[in-house]
């Protein structure tokens, strides 16, 4: 960063993809500055996971562009980690801990019988560590908790030093410690990198991020994660107090008496 300006870590420009002609999102333009903490809420099928999947460039976009720092997907491997949706993972797969972690510096044509080679099992122990989980490492992936599993899945995003941090929706089917251990290691994780969250857990979009996108196909707001009720309104098109289950008034600004 230099000069007073802000480096951005993540573009889309007019991003529109599209599944059999209907649009997941619509000429969608956001810029996350390197650093941020961004949280991405919106209705379900509003967009948000594709949103994801087309930084990572895992789906085409039907117009428009991505670039992470500058680079299409394609050529930004390593840069970018990703934690996909819990219910997405195969939790009998027989592995451990250490073994699931370490896959994520394999290629896609190494198999998986491959011997892990030293280099390989530091990056996972480190990432292990970073993740709270490195005396789980020979735990079978079957016997984690649902928070354990999750912050094995963090741990295998960042084994390889990202300097983006995607993650759909992390705090789903945890307990509340589970949660709340969860948002303070992606607070620390803050420190090193660029994080994007999509959540429906409005607690956290008051308490934890440092900004926020509301996605409902099109881009509904970027900004301060406190927002307004009319904001809210136009995302989901219901009542506020419907989504946020029982804390209602976190994200919104503060009212007057009378307005």
């Amino acid at each position: 960063m230099t000069g007073g300006q802000r480096t951005i870590a993540v573009s889309a420009r007019n991003l529109t993809v599209r599944y059999g002609g209907v649009a997941a999102i619509d000429n969608v333009c956001i810029d996350i500055v390197e650093g941020d903490y961004l949280g991405i809420i919106g209705p379900n099928g509003g967009g948000k996971t594709t949103l994801l999947k087309a930084i990572l460039g895992m789906v085409r976009p039907s117009e428009g562009e991505v670039r992470i720092y500058g680079k299409k997907p394609s050529e930004a491997g390593g840069i970018v980690g990703y934690v996909p949706q819990v219910a997405s993972m195969n939790k009998t797969f027989p592995a451990t801990v250490r073994e699931v972690v370490a896959m994520a510096k394999l290629k896609p044509e190494i198999s998986f019988f491959h011997k892990y080679s030293p280099e390989e099992l530091n990056s996972a122990d480190v990432a292990m560590e970073n993740a709270g989980i490195l005396d789980l490492g020979n735990k079978k992936v079957s016997e984690l908790s649902g928070g354990q599993f999750q912050r094995m899945l963090i741990a295998r995003a960042i084994s390889h030093g990202p300097r983006v941090l995607l993650l759909d929706e992390p705090t789903a089917n945890v307990d509340a410690t589970s949660r709340t251990g969860i948002y303070e290691l992606l607070e620390k994780l803050n420190d090193n990198m660029t994080i994007v969250m999509v959540t429906h857990d409005m607690l956290a979009v008051s308490s934890q991020v440092r900004s926020l996108a509301c996605l409902n196909v099109r881009l509904v707001y970027h900004g301060e994660s406190e927002i307004s009720d009319e904001t809210i309104h136009e995302l989901y098109g219901c009542p506020i107090d419907l989504l946020a289950h029982g804390v209602p008034h976190r994200v919104l600004r503060q009212h007057k008496d009378g307005e």
